[in-house]
């Protein structure tokens, strides 16, 4: 029997908008992207992904049970396949695979430990979309609401002790149907059986909406996530975050699946690939409109693409995946997302709100600022430096402490004490594409 490190349990905070330890602490979510990790990694490699993954700050990890990269046929790095075969042949979600010492699901097993013993999370997806609307991919379809209940209420069970787990049902699909909506929801509820309510509990849709799309209303639906995804065009996470932000019930949201690093845009190499400054201004964006955290993601690591490929498939050298995952794991991007941990938790979380509103005559497109205040701050992301026009007096105290923040380095710029009234211009110390800055006004006068 796996022995699992005793992390806090996460709850919802009693704003609804946050996510806390059961101790109290605010719990600001900064995940990594690892579909194919229990696919395709064995213990060594995983060992080393998620020891790099710990020291540049991450919290947490989304990774998926059975694949989407033919994941109930293609066995993990052992020879072993998830789950065992019916009469018919087909892989069959009632009968796991458990035979011998080192079976799939004790490998899984291995890395939920591996994880909390470098004190982070696991985001586990039951299964991928594929594998209840095939839609693209392998698949195949293989769930019913039947056996969607006893694979929930087995996967609970298996886990209901084990403090570091959060439950993402869906896997990149939308629900179209009846059996669909029903599929996820016998999950979800043998889940519940299962672990009796122990853990917190999502939904991951496919790109360019929200699960609140789909199952807002839902009971077991904790909080909610976006998939603001890879498609061309500026950066706009901000309004899908927005929408959920205004739902009732109030639940917290956050971008679980925003552009990847090093991804071709819109899916295509010809039109280029995201970069830092692409992962930076989805990140910032969706925290300052409200998110309870972020997700960073990286082309070859979700994927754990061992070099260059003109695929998904991973069959011809190409342009597709452009290095292997090992050397991904350095991109600057990735180590770039703990100064937003850094700037969040440096403040009251909990207090934070959007705070649009205190910007006069805001630019647009791909200029467009966000803000987020809270009781005693005020931050505000310019994407491409320029500058800022702030209402003031919505913090207590007649003096204020003004600030500028790099993304790219987590450092601040002066200390600038400005009069707590009127509107004030705020010039960001350089401006362009990668010269993002976040002004951060204090409420007092601050070294």
């Amino acid at each position: 029997m796996t022995s699992y490190p005793s992390l806090p349990r996460l709850q919802i905070s009693t704003n609804q908008r946050f996510l806390i330890t059961e101790e109290g602490v605010p719990f600001f979510w900064l995940a990594d992207t690892a579909w194919e990790l229990l696919h395709r990694l064995d213990r060594e490699e995983m060992q080393h992904y998620l020891y790099t993954r710990a020291k540049q700050g991450f919290n947490v990890i989304q990774t998926v049970a059975l694949a989407e990269l033919d994941g109930l046929h293609t066995p993990n790095a052992y020879g072993r396949a998830p789950l065992q075969k019916d009469s018919s042949g087909l892989p069959d979600p009632l009968q796991p695979d458990l035979d011998g010492e080192y079976s799939y699901w004790h490998h899984v097993d291995e890395m939920i430990r591996m994880a909390a013993s470098m004190g982070m999370y696991t985001a586990l997806l039951p299964t991928w979309g594929d594998k209840f609307y095939r839609m693209w991919g392998k698949g195949p379809e293989i769930f019913t609401p039947d056996n969607a209940f006893v694979y929930g209420k087995w996967l609970g069970e298996r886990y209901r002790d084990v403090p570091s787990l959060i439950w993402v049902l869906g896997g990149d699909r939308p629900l179209q149907t009846r059996r669909h909506f029903e599929i996820i929801r016998q999950m979800a509820l043998g889940i519940r059986e299962g672990d009796q309510g122990g853990h917190l509990m999502t939904f991951h849709p496919k790109g360019g909406v929200s699960s609140s799309l789909y199952v807002h209303e839902e009971s077991w639906l904790d909080f909610n996530m976006v998939q603001s995804s890879h498609s061309a065009g500026v950066r706009n996470n901000y309004r899908l975050i927005q929408a959920d932000y205004h739902l009732d019930p109030v639940k917290p949201t956050l971008d679980a699946e925003p552009c990847y690093e090093d991804i071709p845009i819109d899916f295509n190499p010809d039109n280029g690939y995201f970069d830092e400054a692409d992962v930076r201004q989805a990140a910032y964006y969706a925290v300052f409109s409200g998110a309870a955290g972020h997700t960073y993601g990286h082309h070859s690591v979700w994927a754990m693409a061992d070099g260059m490929y003109s695929s998904v498939d991973m069959e011809q050298q190409g342009a597709f995946f452009i290095m292997s995952w090992q050397d991904a794991l350095q991109r600057p991007g990735a180590g770039q997302m703990k100064y937003l941990h850094q700037l969040m938790t440096s403040v009251n979380l909990l207090t934070a709100h959007p705070a649009g509103h205190l910007l006069e005559e805001p630019l647009s497109g791909a200029n467009t600022p966000m803000a987020i205040k809270g009781d005693d701050y005020i931050f505000i992301y310019c994407p491409q430096g320029l500058y800022v026009k702030v209402i003031l007096g919505a913090l207590p105290n007649y003096d204020l402490t003004a600030r500028w923040y790099c993304p790219r380095t987590g450092q601040h710029q002066g200390a600038e004490q400005v009069e707590n009234i009127d509107t004030r211009l705020f010039t960001s110390p350089s401006s362009g594409r990668g010269n993002d800055w976040v002004l951060c006004l204090y409420s007092g006068i601050k070294e």
